[in-house]
């Protein structure tokens, strides 16, 4: 479980992060999932943007993917979403949390 100093921390990092993923009106597809779970393992903190033609809300959709991925909501604001999970590469400098 990630903690308050660390969340703020990482919304910090996540800020400066141009989104990587788009979810539109097809909405949260085993595909989508999976590319979220890769993109996970590749960077570690994700931002995703919840197009408005979406059927869910960008908070139903980081509550979904929390549930599948077993990754940690950084910060929903509006229709963007930021993500962390921690990688478990070995070949990747890893995010140090205070």
């Amino acid at each position: 479980m990630i903690t308050t100093k660390q969340r703020a921390f990482l919304r910090g990092l996540g800020n400066a992060l141009e989104s990587v993923l788009q979810i539109g009106k097809d909405g949260l597809t085993e595909n989508v999932v999976e590319s979220v779970n890769l993109l996970l393992e590749a960077r570690e903190l994700i931002k995703i943007k919840v197009l408005k033609n979406a059927e869910l809300s960008a908070k139903d959709v980081a509550n979904e993917l929390v549930s599948k991925l077993d990754a940690q909501i950084i910060q929903v604001i509006g229709n963007t979403i930021i993500l962390y999970k921690k990688s478990t590469r070995k070949d990747f400098k890893h995010i140090e949390l205070p």
